[in-house]
């Protein structure tokens, strides 16, 4: 579970001076709009996601949904009850078209503990890597959102849901809603190497979970390493799309493929950066105090998750 350890270094760094109990955000007191990106297309964000994203803040999870002549189909689902609910209320709002599809694009809770409140009418699709990690670590995860989310919002109700589509490794589905066709796919790994990629090709607008946090300065978190895997993965997403697509990311606003860029290039200059100091014989600590990239220091959290987490995966997994 290194993606736990390293979160709560994460969440640490991020409150700052915040008591232990403060969430590093709060799902009681999170709002979410639906912003309709084409003809029956919307992602849905906390409401001021924009301002929050220019200033490197953590931001609630940002999911989406599709309407179809013949059903819906529903991109994460949300922390808690509260968050879900609010979520199908946004849908409710727009159609009368049943939910029969929501997508997980990644195990994290605040992607896919809301499953335990959806309708049993409506499919539930994940990557098979991300139905065995739920299956396995369900309660130590819960018991680490609960720590770093806040006892009180929701969690402690959360049960573990099977998922009934899945996803094999580079695996591909594909959905029609009618008048309208989703495509799902792992490219690779990503963040949590059960990373799906969501997209609605007509439209050209594509989710990334986890993959991308946010737009720029945001950078990528290599919480369970893979540094190579992780570049490779990116360069394959923005190669595969157009580059006027517009990017859901995991927890931002809207944005574009330069969002994908930004990732790639960054991740790019820590391999160069890191390989030159593994292959001068530099321990970690040195590349560390070497490898600093000032270039992408714009991020808020960048004092933390540049030395203190992606150098070390890409030293780990370099050397």
């Amino acid at each position: 579970m290194k993606h736990v350890i390293a979160a709560a270094a994460f969440l640490a760094a991020a409150m700052g001076a915040a008591s232990a109990q403060d969430p590093v955000w709060d799902g009681n007191t999170v709002v979410l709009e639906a912003q309709e990106l084409a003809h029956g297309v919307f992602a849905v964000v906390p409401e001021g996601a924009a301002g929050m994203a220019a200033e490197g803040a953590p931001i609630a999870t940002t999911g989406g949904f599709v309407i179809g002549e013949h059903a819906v189909l529903v991109v994460e689902s949300m922390l808690n009850e509260r968050l879900n609910r609010q979520l199908f209320d946004l849908i409710a709002a727009r159609t009368d078209r049943p939910v029969r599809y929501l997508v997980n694009t990644s195990f994290h809770g605040d992607h896919s503990y809301g499953n335990a409140f959806v309708p049993e009418e409506v499919s539930i699709i994940q990557h098979e890597a991300t139905a065995a990690y739920i299956g396995e670590h369900f309660e130590a995860d819960r018991a680490f959102m609960i720590q770093n989310f806040g006892a009180g919002r929701g969690i402690e109700e959360v049960a573990p849901v099977t998922a009934d589509l899945l996803v094999g490794a580079g695996g591909h589905l594909a959905v029609d809603l009618g008048g309208i066709a989703v495509e799902i796919r792992d490219f690779g790994f990503a963040q949590t190497g059960g990373d799906l990629f969501v997209s609605v090709p007509a439209a050209k607008v594509l989710w990334t979970g986890n993959a991308v946090v946010a737009e720029k300065p945001a950078l990528p978190w290599l919480l369970d390493g893979h540094l190579v895997e992780t570049l490779e993965t990116l360069r394959s997403v923005h190669a595969a799309f157009d580059a006027d697509t517009r990017v859901v990311p995991g927890h931002g606003p809207v944005t574009g493929m330069e969002a994908i860029h930004w990732h790639v290039d960054y991740l790019g200059a820590v391999r160069d950066g890191v390989q030159a100091a593994v292959d001068e014989g530099l321990s970690l600590e040195e590349t560390v105090a070497r490898v600093t990239l000032p270039d992408y220091g714009g991020y808020a959290l960048f004092g933390w998750v540049h030395p203190g987490l992606n150098v070390p995966a890409a030293y780990n997994d370099l050397k």
